[in-house]
């Protein structure tokens, strides 16, 4: 889902610009304690984030969402140490079962969704729990709405601009799909409790598909979004 809010502009420089293609490059990106690199994968068109932590090389990957092939070169002789599942749903874990069997990974997904993602999960992990990668330490965000399970994950070494993967849960443009009303409001109420009221404007927001945003792209939008229930 992208839109005119979307804020990633062209690659200027090399600098990161987040606007990957499903047989594209990577985009990689270094952050203070952390290294961030996007690839697209699949008829979906779904991100995988591969993390790196710069002083131990730790790796931890958000979402093995399709093309194993794809995933373990971006991963390379590296290893990978964890892999978190943002929620249930079976695009976001097409290449889920190969990574972690080639790589012996932890695998990591919230309480509500765990059940239906086709491969055990290690750790389960709850709303306000910290994911660590090396020395850096994500906190787990839960978004109900979307599945029961969703979570976002925060990276907020610099408070005044964090960094939130947010899976399926909010897009350039709008929230995740819902299925019923109750569904819509019970993710936007989460949305604006524990991501638009406590983030600054700063923050960068890595969807689970399509282009990247910011927080301040998108508050603007909220009353539209509540108006048309979607």
């Amino acid at each position: 889902m992208t839109s005119e809010h979307d804020t990633a502009t062209p690659a200027a420089g090399g600098a990161y610009t987040g606007r990957v293609t499903v047989g594209g490059p990577a985009d990689t990106r270094a952050l203070p304690g952390l290294m961030v690199t996007k690839v697209a994968v699949g008829p979906m068109n779904n991100n995988a984030y591969l993390l790196r932590c710069p002083t131990t090389g730790e790796q931890l990957l958000i979402d093995a969402a399709n093309e194993p092939g794809t995933l373990l070169t971006l991963i390379g002789d590296a290893g990978l140490a964890t892999v978190v599942t943002s929620h249930r749903h079976s695009d976001h874990v097409q290449a889920l079962a190969e990574v972690v069997a080639a790589t012996g990974a932890t695998t990591v997904a919230h309480a509500d969704d765990a059940a239906e993602i086709p491969v055990p999960t290690a750790r389960i992990i709850h709303d306000g729990d910290g994911v660590t990668v090396g020395r850096a330490t994500l906190r787990a965000i839960h978004l109900v709405g979307h599945t029961p399970g969703s979570v976002a994950l925060l990276y907020d070494a610099d408070p005044a601009a964090p960094h939130l993967f947010t899976g399926d849960c909010l897009f350039p443009g709008g929230p995740g799909r819902t299925t019923t009303p109750d569904e819509f409001t019970s993710l936007m109420d989460d949305l604006e409790r524990k991501v638009f009221g406590p983030l600054p404007d700063e923050t960068w927001v890595y969807p689970g598909h399509g282009w990247d945003s910011t927080i301040g792209a998108e508050r603007p939008h909220l009353a539209e979004w509540r108006a048309r229930g979607w």
